[in-house]
């Protein structure tokens, strides 16, 4: 079983960055494989990104492709979200997740373990 904690997010003003960070406890972290995802008022969850075992491997929602960079450091139990060029269509509620399977997914149903998520607010 693992817990995961994001932080990160706050009110950012369009074309600004922001790096969000969940940290995971347990020492089998780097068994998961991780994602991002993202849910605003009365919008279904979206997935943003996802990485696998090794960050070797890294796949993003097409939204988000060339702005949004995935990375995790298994040493920290951690996986980032870099947000760069920032639009107000980002404001969102952001989760991370894990899988359990080892593989990525764009499906939130993939996922067996979320955080609580992070707030992020972009100003037009």
């Amino acid at each position: 079983q693992v817990q995961l904690v994001e932080s990160g997010g706050r009110l950012v003003q369009s074309g600004g960055s922001l790096r969000l960070s969940c940290a995971a406890s347990g020492r089998t972290f780097s068994t998961y494989a991780m994602g991002w995802f993202r849910q605003a008022p009365g919008k279904e969850r979206e997935f943003v990104a996802r990485i696998n075992l090794s960050g070797a491997m890294t796949y993003y929602g097409d939204s988000v492709k060339g702005r949004f960079t995935i990375s995790r450091d298994n040493a920290k139990n951690t996986v980032y979200l870099q947000m760069n060029s920032l639009k107000p269509e980002d404001t969102a509620v952001y989760y991370c997740a894990a899988a359990s399977s080892g593989r990525g997914s764009v499906s939130k149903d993939n996922y067996d373990y979320w955080g609580q998520g992070t707030q992020v607010t972009v100003s037009s």
